[in-house]
């Protein structure tokens, strides 16, 4: 049989289980639901290093040691930061509002072949804690290594008490198949990690959707910084699994006053200022013809990029640099790349190093991601105002920071890029993103309050209560805690 049709009729089976599994999940108390993501979280610490290896060596993307720190993050840290969180039942209740959490339905989580293991665990950990069924649409090029992850976490499961088929997998992944499972009626809402072209066809399929697109983040190190440390912490966060994290830096912005000192900081850590022959070498392999970002470039250390492009380079080279001054979508330099090459740009205060992060978000990555290294809080605060970002990181590394490991940001591999970009949240995504709130209100006014002076001087004083309704209310809410 045609693979595609393969595909399709697996997502409608896998749908039809899910929509039966879930309907029996949604029956859990929160602590029925607590155990089995804590029983899957105690399984998946046995195959960090495993899994780590599976991605690396079948995408050939970043390094798998670093994996397997985005494993642990995924299930460990997430879990710490989810697993006493409220989702199901009532949620938070006053005299006159009650808030009750209620499970979507279906999530499609669509994971990308960057950071596959990790997502898949992160995805299915938020949506079952928020008591919903998911079913994870690995990209081809990481099919097995997520099949292998789910597999696990499905056992765990239910061996927990889970109902089969609330966890799903395609394991004959295709485009068809993906469209399937975005445009059913029976998904309820799509997470969308990837590139451009996916996160459109989820918001296009006609179904609730989080998209998140590209990132391009600047780093300005402003003339107060700790030089020092500002270059440690983006060498660190650009070589980490070799940049493919979203968050992580894409250009360095610095001022004449410390130009100098930050070059001469990077070439002491490992960085490598090329040339303009060198840049030119190394651009064209940067993007494809279409402009999308090169799949070979993806998570390769410097080594391999300077024999991709015929260079040659120190062997303690961690990071490649080209000094650019325009932003456009065919300057490959002022794009995304993640992988380990930043651009180097120099302006001539924080006004204009300000004015030239802009100029590159709207080029790429609006709404994503944004780093800054100063002591000066009234410039940090006009970045802050200023800058058309969801996450503004001060003084750290853009990959773990923007992902929540190094800050207090929420712990995510799904990062909103808000409306400026194209999303339908600027969070980073965590189970309340997957739940809706039902809200039972007890009535507090009566028309007549609103009737009262023709002048309408007492408009909306009134603080008459019902008690009939209030009553009924109450024994409605006594009624559902049953």
């Amino acid at each position: 049989m045609d693979k595609d049709l393969l595909s399709i009729q697996q997502v409608r089976d896998l749908i039809k289980a899910a929509k039966v599994a879930q309907k029996l999940y949604s029956t859990f108390t929160q602590d029925q639901i607590d155990r089995v993501v804590y029983a899957i979280v105690q399984e998946m610490k046995n195959h960090y290093v495993d899994l780590a290896k599976k991605a690396n060596e079948e995408t050939g993307f970043g390094k798998w040691e670093d994996k397997v720190i985005k494993n642990k993050f995924a299930n460990e840290f997430v879990y710490d930061y989810i697993k006493d969180m409220k989702t199901v039942g009532i949620l938070n209740e006053t005299d006159t509002v009650t808030e009750v959490g209620v499970p979507m339905g279906i999530v499609a989580a669509l994971t990308p072949s960057t950071n596959p293991t990790s997502t898949a665990i992160y995805k299915t950990l938020i949506s079952l804690k928020a008591g919903n069924a998911v079913i994870v649409s690995p990209h081809p090029n990481a099919k097995n290594c997520v099949i292998d992850t789910v597999k696990l976490m499905q056992k765990a499961a239910v061996a927990a008490g889970a109902p089969e088929g609330l966890i799903g997998v395609i394991e004959i992944p295709t485009l068809e198949g993906t469209n399937e499972l975005m445009r059913s009626k029976d998904t309820s809402i799509i997470l969308a990690t990837g590139g451009e072209a996916m996160v459109r066809a989820a918001y296009s399929s006609g179904r609730p959707a989080i998209g998140v697109g590209p990132g391009n983040g600047p780093a300005f190190i402003e003339k107060t910084a700790n030089v020092k440390e500002a270059v440690r912490k983006i060498i660190e966060s650009k070589t980490f699994d070799n940049g493919v994290i979203c968050a992580s830096e894409q250009s360095v912005i610095v001022e004449p006053s410390n130009k100098e000192a930050v070059m001469d900081e990077f070439r002491r850590q490992g960085g490598f200022f090329l040339s303009k022959e060198e840049s030119d070498k190394l651009g064209k392999f940067i993007l494809r013809p279409n402009g999308t970002m090169n799949p070979q470039i993806v998570g390769k250390d410097a080594q391999t990029l300077a024999k991709l492009a015929g260079l040659n380079i120190p062997s303690n080279v961690k990071v490649l640099l080209s000094e650019q001054n325009t932003v456009s979508k065919t300057n490959p330099y002022s794009r995304e790349k993640l992988t380990t090459i930043l651009a180097f740009y120099v302006e001539e205060n924080a006004e204009k190093a300000c004015e030239r992060a802009i100029e590159l978000l709207e080029n790429e990555g609006e709404g994503h991601t944004l780093i800054i290294h100063s002591e000066n809080k009234d410039i940090i605060r006009e970045f802050a105002l200023k800058k058309p970002v969801s996450r503004m990181l001060v003084n750290v590394g853009g990959s773990l920071g923007g992902v929540g490991a190094t800050t207090n940001l929420a712990p995510a591999f799904t990062l909103g890029c808000g409306a400026v970009g194209g999303s339908s949240t600027s969070d980073n995504v965590s189970p309340m993103n997957l739940i809706n709130i039902r809200r039972v209100a007890v009535g507090v006014r009566e028309l007549s309050d609103f009737k009262k002076g023709s002048d309408n001087s007492s408009c909306c004083s009134g603080t008459t209560v019902n008690s009939e309704v209030e009553d009924m209310i109450r024994r409605i809410i006594a009624e559902y805690r049953r």
